[in-house]
């Protein structure tokens, strides 16, 4: 189980591969690399701020719920946090298991509880101002599948 926040860009190509070397015994690997994404308004920069400590152990904490209800051989979340651009990588989740369908399944549960419950505050500056990003009805509506 790996669970980094950081500031820094990450390459998801080399995170992919050295994740999939240590993922002994897997017969499926599910990576998904988030990225921002523009907004109405033309989003100039998104800052993304986390208390640390807490953010990695609430991150860690649903890394574990998902260990406990697919077998998994390995876990990942990296989130990154500060200022970021349009199109920059923002998360990399990445889970393996011996069959596919638990690796699809956990990769799905990790990116909608992290999308909802990481400890996560997002500012979005546009043309138009600065503002906080909302909690979405969808986002927690996507909760309740699992």
């Amino acid at each position: 189980m790996d669970v980094r926040v950081q500031s820094e860009l990450f390459d998801a190509g080399a995170e992919l591969t050295r994740f999939s070397l240590a993922s002994e015994g897997a017969g499926a690997v599910v990576s998904f690399t988030g990225l921002v994404r523009d907004v109405s308004g033309g989003l100039s920069v998104m800052e993304i701020e986390h208390y640390p400590g807490m953010t990695e152990k609430a991150i860690a904490d649903i890394l574990a719920q998902a260990q406990s209800r697919w077998d998994l051989s390995n876990a990942m979340v990296i989130h990154r946090f500060g200022p970021l651009k349009p199109g920059d990588q923002i998360m990399m989740v990445a889970t393996a298991a011996r069959h596919r369908a638990a690796a699809f399944a956990s990769a799905d549960f990790l990116m909608d509880y992290l999308k909802s419950r990481a400890p996560f505050w997002k500012k979005e500056v546009t043309g138009e101002g600065t503002g906080w990003v909302a909690a979405q009805d969808e986002d927690e509506a996507a909760l309740k599948r699992w």
